[in-house]
């Protein structure tokens, strides 16, 4: 597992956080239980299967959402 904390731009509504977990849920190799929105800080930490899913992948489906990613940091769990 490798463990990604990947930055947003600004998110402006709580709504945000349901919408952004709810998509990154649905992809395979999440750790579901890992997957964590920090709304304060516009951030999103997550704990993914590098052998099943990219942080690319993953950075699309929140993009494709609507919200815009700054960068992401990645490193071995």
């Amino acid at each position: 597992m490798q463990k990604a904390m990947i930055q947003l731009e600004t998110l402006t509504c709580p709504s945000c956080i349901q919408k952004i977990e709810g998509a990154v849920r649905q992809l395979d190799g999440i750790n579901k239980d890992s997957l964590k929105v920090l709304f304060n800080a516009s951030r999103v930490r997550v704990e993914y299967d590098p052998s099943v899913i990219s942080i690319e992948e993953i950075e699309e489906a929140i993009q494709n959402l609507g919200y815009s990613v700054v960068n992401s940091r990645v490193k071995v769990a």
